[in-house]
Formats: structure tokens, sequence, C-alpha cells
């Protein structure tokens, strides 16, 4: 795995940077990359952090009016793409990361393609802001209260409140130190976790009357289309969330959810125990996380379901 110091190196020859991550981003996305955006900004680098769209509860992370939905430059020194496994991920502003003069991938998944010229993929930590972080102290950058709330909402969210397998001594050692920073972690988990827009709440009473259980019961499926998101009138982000609705019923391994997007389906698949979620979206050219990962498949409802219950039969007990 590339060195830290061959990152910095990078860093500090540049002298425009981009920041960039993954489509439909999550809270581990945002904050990963606002908290990099105010630690590049404060090395007096010329920054941008690109996020065409992204959900309304994350303007509760510092920083986030300094987001830009496109580019401003045709060519930057140096991309950086935080919390992204693959350059397709990256969809219409992939472009921005491959007409860079250099490149640099920081994430965790185990899917990653290493697709930067420099790539720092950390396998065991259970966010890409608990990455994050380790570039914050490794290089001595000050961890401000703004750049804590930043890096504790990307762990939060992407942890499911401390909650899922990959939590360990380290994550919460470092949650420690960041309440020491003055982070609010009641506050954050409130505003990011547990509350949600009217139209949000809309949303997944559709998602719930579609449930379905199959493979006695060991499989829960459900999908919403456009079509619903126009009826209540959702904006971006109000359907996160809503695949983890299956995964918390009682005897449920696997939760399947199907979000229509303008080229077929946004899957995401959880898992409780012992299905790797992320081979069998690799089957179909995703991936992600062992019990966490996710693909853009096309076809119906009904066709995506039937090709993601074959596969996922194959690892059921």
């Amino acid at each position: 795995m590339t060195s830290l110091d061959e990152i910095l190196k990078e860093i500090k020859k540049a002298k425009d940077i981009v920041i960039l991550t993954h489509e439909n981003p999550d809270g581990d996305a945002m904050g990963s990359s606002l908290a990099l955006y105010q630690a590049l900004k404060k090395m007096d680098k010329d920054v941008e952090l690109i996020v065409p769209k992204y959900s309304r509860v994350f303007t509760c992370l510092p920083k986030i009016e300094n987001v830009k939905s496109e580019g401003t430059k045709k060519e930057y020194d140096l991309a950086i793409a935080v919390d992204t496994a693959s350059i397709k991920q990256l969809n219409g502003w992939a472009n921005y990361f491959e007409d860079a003069k250099y490149r640099i991938v920081i994430d965790h998944h185990s899917s990653n393609s290493m697709y930067g010229d420099l790539n720092y993929v950390d396998l065991s930590s259970p966010a890409c802001a608990q990455v994050m972080y380790v570039l914050f102290r490794y290089y001595n950058w000050e961890i401000t209260q703004e750049v804590g709330n930043c890096l504790m909402g990307g762990i939060i969210t992407d942890t499911g409140g401390f909650q899922y397998a990959g939590v360990s001594k380290e994550t919460f050692e470092i949650a420690s130190t960041l309440i020491s920073n003055g982070v609010n972690v009641s506050k954050l988990y409130k505003q990011l976790l547990s509350t949600n827009s009217r139209t949000s709440f809309e949303l997944r009473k559709i998602a719930l009357n579609r449930l379905e259980f199959l493979e006695d019961g060991k499989i829960a499926y459900t999908y919403i289309t456009k079509k619903d998101e126009k009826k209540v009138k959702a904006e971006t982000g109000d359907y996160e969330g809503l695949v983890n609705e299956g995964r918390n019923i009682e005897g449920v391994e696997v939760s399947i959810f199907l979000h229509e997007i303008d080229n077929g389906y946004r899957v995401s698949l959880r898992a409780n125990e012992y299905v790797n979620v992320s081979d069998v979206c690799l089957m179909f050219g995703g991936g992600g996380h062992v019990r966490a990962a996710g693909v853009t498949m096309q076809g119906t409802p009904k066709q995506i379901k039937e090709k993601l219950v074959k596969e996922i039969k194959r690892q059921l007990k």
C-alpha cells in the first residue's frame, strides 16, 4: 500500500486540488471529504470539493456551504477520490479525476480497484473517516472542532452508530479523542441517523408496504421508483437508510433495497451475520463491504430481484 509520506509529498507539490467522492454520497463520504477540504485549505491550497447532489441531512456538517456542483477548472494538479471503490462510482464527474495531472485514492472498501496513481486503502477501518483521522494524526494536521464534527459524522453513519461488526477499540478511542475536542456525539447522531424528513417518512411507508420475505424469511426485499419519489415530492437522499428496515427484522439475513435512478436501479444490500454481499454485488459489477454493498443494475424490479436472490441463495445456510 502507498505510504502516507508519498501522499503528503504530492499534496505539497500541487497548487490546485479537487476532492471527489461517489454518487449518492453517504455521511462517511461527505464527512471525510469535508475534513480533508478543511485541512487542504489550511495549507493554502486552491481546493474544490465537488459533489453534484447530496442529502439535505448533511447540511449540519461544517463547511458544507463550500461544496460545488461542478468544477471551475478542466485540469487540476491533483485529484483525490475519497471513500470511492472504483472510478465508475464517480459517475458523471469522473473526468475531473481522469484529467488531473496526478490522482490519489483514500478509501476503506475491500472492493477498491486501486485506480489512482497512489492508493491508500485500509480494509480494517469501518469508515473512511477513521482512515482520514489517521492521516490527520500522522501529518500533524490540526483536528479542530469543525474537522472533528466531520470525522465523527463519517464514523457514526458508516458504523450505524457504532453497531456494525467492523467497529474496533481504535474506533472508540478516536471517538473519545474527538469528544475531547468538543464534538457532540448525541447531537450528531440525532441529526444524521434519527431525524427523518416528512418526505423520507412517506417513502419509508411505501417501501414497507412493498416489503417481501423470501427464502423462508431469510431475505427481505423492497424498492422505490421515481414515480414514488415524485408522488411524495422527495429530495435527494430521502431514501437513505431504507435498506436497514429489512435487515432489522428478526430472521432476516440479507436485506435488498432498490432505488430507481436515471439508468436503472441502484441496489443496496445489507447482511447480518454470514452472507458476503460484496461478493454478490461484484457478480454484477458493484462491490463494497462484506456486510454492506451496492451495485447499479438494469431491468425491472422483479428481474433484478430474481438475479440477486439466485446469487444470495448460494450463501444462505
